[in-house]
């Protein structure tokens, strides 16, 4: 049986998440027609790498990433470190043409995108992007209602992610919430936002952002009696058109905040069409919410209204019916659901979503929505065909330098 030997860069929350899906793959992909199991873990310090190591039963623990993406015996690395560590650890495992799993958002910031472009059109791997929440089974059920144009013509939509966790001004200034670090609720939650509308059919054509920081100063994360400067932003709201399915743009809203006090990790999406409309809230993830308009009205309502769509866990094969679909799921399925994906494509040698492209495009839709706030201006971010040639002409430019 082929077997896949990995090996993950970072700790982190994600870095347990992404070490926790292949302990469980056996169990939710049964049976499973490959193995694949962490035996490299990599982390900043070494009592924390070798924690690290003795949590996901890794054989080696270290503190240069290059121990895990120059390695021969490892196929694939997932790259779970902040988002300013992201360029040396993507190009040291590019260059020795490694299957990649790597953590949104793909980098810091555009600049090192378009810096990276060359290696990441000549890379011969696989390369996955953890965009978890299009592994929503709601996710995958709306897209397929939208896809068959049940709703008709888009006329609006409203997605927001919300979070709290920026709400007390004493929340410690850690990397999330420093620029040169990649930080922002742009990049750390709008990004799942544009990877969401892109997953349902949506093409964004333009957009127009604002966004604040809440409180100037927070306590240092080394020393809590020091205030430094807050220079990322916390809450973001755009207006928006887009696309859906080729069809005359429909206007929304997006927003991704850090200070909606009393919201936890909280998504919600509504779409409204001529023929119906669709909505879900991720701390209710069971139930996809349909209304079909083309239902009677009369008398006294007629038959119209909201059906809530017992979606469950209901995964399409090869996920195995674990533990079962009426069971109410968690955050960490579509993780395991997307990790799972990015492996049945690399096994099977087939394509897959999200991948370099969607990658690509989040980045430079979090450029887009930065200078937007920024300027105080509508911006049209690149779409994908556009993201498609910027790779095939890195691919030209660099045959050329070469030359």
């Amino acid at each position: 049986m082929q077997g896949y030997r990995i090996g993950i860069i970072g700790f982190g929350s994600i870095g347990k998440v992404h070490a926790w899906s292949y302990s469980a793959l056996p169990y939710y992909y049964n049976p499973l027609p490959f193995n694949a199991r962490v035996v490299a873990v990599a982390t900043a310090h070494q009592h924390s790498a070798d924690a690290a190591a003795r949590v996901c039963g890794a054989e080696r623990a270290s503190t240069d990433f290059r121990d895990i993406t120059e390695a021969a015996d490892i196929d694939v690395v997932h790259i779970c470190s902040p988002n300013d560590q992201h360029l040396p650890q993507l190009q040291s495992a590019l260059s020795h043409n490694k299957h990649i799993y790597c953590d949104k958002p793909l980098l810091a910031n555009w600049t090192e995108a378009v810096q990276l472009l060359p290696a990441l059109a000549a890379h011969r791997g696989r390369f996955g992007v953890a965009f978890q929440i299009r592994f929503f089974p709601v996710v995958l059920r709306a897209a397929q209602l939208l896809s068959g144009g049940r709703l008709g013509r888009i006329l609006s939509f409203r997605v927001s992610y919300l979070h709290s966790g920026s709400a007390d001004p004493q929340a410690p200034a850690r990397w999330k919430l420093t620029s040169a670090a990649g930080g922002g609720v742009i990049a750390d939650l709008a990004s799942h936002v544009g990877d969401l509308l892109a997953a349902l059919g949506a093409e964004i054509t333009e957009l127009s952002a604002q966004s604040a920081i809440s409180f100037a100063t927070r306590p240092a994360a080394d020393d809590p009696q020091q205030r430094v400067t807050i220079d990322a932003e916390d809450h973001v709201v755009a207006l928006v058109r887009a696309a859906f399915g080729g069809a005359e743009p429909a206007l929304g809203t997006i927003e991704a905040t850090k200070i909606a006090t009393g919201s936890e990790d909280e998504l919600r999406l509504e779409l409204h069409g001529t023929d119906g409309a669709l909505r879900f809230n991720s701390m209710t993830p069971h139930w996809l919410e349909l209304f079909d308009a083309t239902r009677p009205d009369t008398p006294l309502g007629g038959e119209r209204g909201w059906t809530r769509i017992d979606v469950g866990q209901r995964y399409p094969e090869p996920a195995a019916a674990f533990p079962g679909p009426k069971f109410a799921m968690g955050w960490v399925r579509c993780h395991l659901a997307s990790i799972a994906e990015f492996l049945f494509a690399l096994h099977h040698n087939r394509s897959h979503r999200p991948g370099i492209i969607e990658a690509l495009w989040v980045q430079q839709l979090i450029e887009t929505l930065q200078r937007s706030a920024r300027l105080k201006q509508p911006r049209i971010p690149l779409t994908p065909s556009a993201i498609r040639d910027l790779l095939r002409d890195a691919v030209s430019a660099d045959a050329t330098e070469h030359a």
